[in-house]
């Protein structure tokens, strides 16, 4: 008679067992308080050479944080000791993020990788080419590939005066104007690292998705993932625990702080745009969020972020051989992220297929998909002559790879 009580049972334990108990483990906390000096001591000798002031550095796995640092100074006039919870302005950090949205898009059929911009921007049709003798018709359009891809052509030229706020100009108006003006190479021609074309993704994005860039981006990547700590206008508890951005004296040496002419005051104004290529402001512990997400094939905590094979897509070589790609030696680039072809160099210590990103101070993160591990470093050096090529950067990963294999 208690047979049929059992049926809904057997049956569970039959499904767990026909999907090879494939449920991701669950992921453990880190604690902020806990600490060890694996990268403090490794980086040593570049804060005392006055590199940078502080560093939180990070490696992650898809179930953990492995390591969490900090160490240094967040601000030195005042002695503010860096925390495993500073706020860092992680500038193109946000580059993946934008390109992970529109490719949301394309999973969902409102945009197509090919589709020319102009489809969705009316001000990209008939778009010309400068030329030594005057503007041309370009060969073909712009497409959304070519703006992930970096190889739009599309000019740098901004509407807003160098070294002034770029936020005080709608996201509307500014890649109207990118649209409008000649483009500098053509489509597809060769490869330039271009802010305005990342900028008009997320114009794509709030085209196709119907919501204005910033609030897709807080539905979609920052609610879900518990990233409460990031955002495009870190309010006053945010800005409290900034760490302060420094450039080197170049005749003393000492460590001078610099501030950030790239944005309006105060950080907390929404009135600011939110800027899709370098916006964004977040925190160590948030970043483990999103990289655990991409470690897990696009998935964290049963939300389904991104298909397995769309971030397979992203991570895979677009451009061939095409020459000069990227900011050091050997690289290649997927659809938003940079990919370590051959490891030399600052890449050194990283696998073939390693892919990620950095920011304009010095932030890095890159994920390592044969080790299964995100090395992230979070620094605030304003002049660093290329940030994807620093010694602290290659000292750094070469440590976590040595240090937590």
């Amino acid at each position: 008679m208690r047979r049929p009580a059992l049926l809904p049972v057997i049956c569970f334990i039959l499904a767990v067992l026909a999907s090879g108990c494939t449920h991701p483990a669950p992921r453990e906390e880190v604690s902020l308080d806990e600490n060890n000096a694996v990268f403090s001591f490794a980086l040593q000798e570049l804060q005392e050479k006055q590199e940078f002031a502080g560093a939180v550095t990070m490696v992650v796995g898809p179930d953990r944080i492995i390591a969490l640092e900090a160490f240094g100074l967040a601000d030195i006039a005042s002695g503010r000791p860096m925390r495993k919870d500073s706020v860092f302005w992680i500038a193109s950090m946000t580059k993946p993020i934008t390109a992970m949205g529109v490719l949301m898009l394309v999973e969902e059929g409102k945009l197509g990788l090919d589709d020319p911009v102009e489809k969705y921007l009316p001000s990209f049709k008939a778009q010309k080419l400068a030329t030594p003798t005057g503007p041309v018709p370009t060969p073909r359009p712009v497409t959304i590939r070519d703006l992930l891809t970096h190889t739009s052509g599309l000019s740098p030229a901004m509407p807003t005066a160098a070294n002034q706020p770029v936020d005080t100009i709608p996201l509307a108006a500014m890649v109207d104007h990118s649209g409008r003006t000649a483009l500098v190479s053509a489509p597809g021609a060769k490869w330039a690292y271009s802010n305005t074309g990342i900028n008009t993704l997320g114009r794509i994005i709030e085209v196709a998705s119907g919501q204005p860039y910033a609030e897709f981006v807080q539905k979609r990547f920052l609610d879900p993932l518990d990233m409460n700590s990031t955002s495009f206008w870190p309010d006053v508890t945010l800005q409290a625990s900034l760490a302060t951005p420094y450039r080197k004296d170049k005749v003393t040496g000492e460590l001078i702080a610099a501030g950030n002419s790239r944005f309006s005051n105060p950080l907390q104004n929404r009135a600011r745009t939110a800027i899709p290529a370098g916006g964004l402001f977040s925190t160590a512990n948030d970043l483990a969020q999103l990289y655990q997400m991409i470690l897990r094939g696009g998935e964290l905590d049963g939300h389904r972020f991104l298909r397995p094979e769309t971030l397979k897509l992203m991570t895979t070589n677009q451009l061939g051989e095409m020459p000069k790609v990227s900011f050091a030696e050997g690289m290649r680039m997927g659809l938003g992220f940079h990919l370590v072809g051959t490891p030399v160099g600052v890449t050194e210590s990283l696998s073939p297929g390693s892919f990620g990103h950095g920011g304009a101070y010095g932030t890095q993160a890159w994920i390592d998909p044969v080790r299964r591990q995100a090395y992230v470093l979070l620094i605030q050096r304003t002049d660093l002559p290329n940030s994807d090529g620093s010694e602290i950067r290659r000292e750094f990963q070469k440590t976590a790879v040595e240090a937590f294999k």
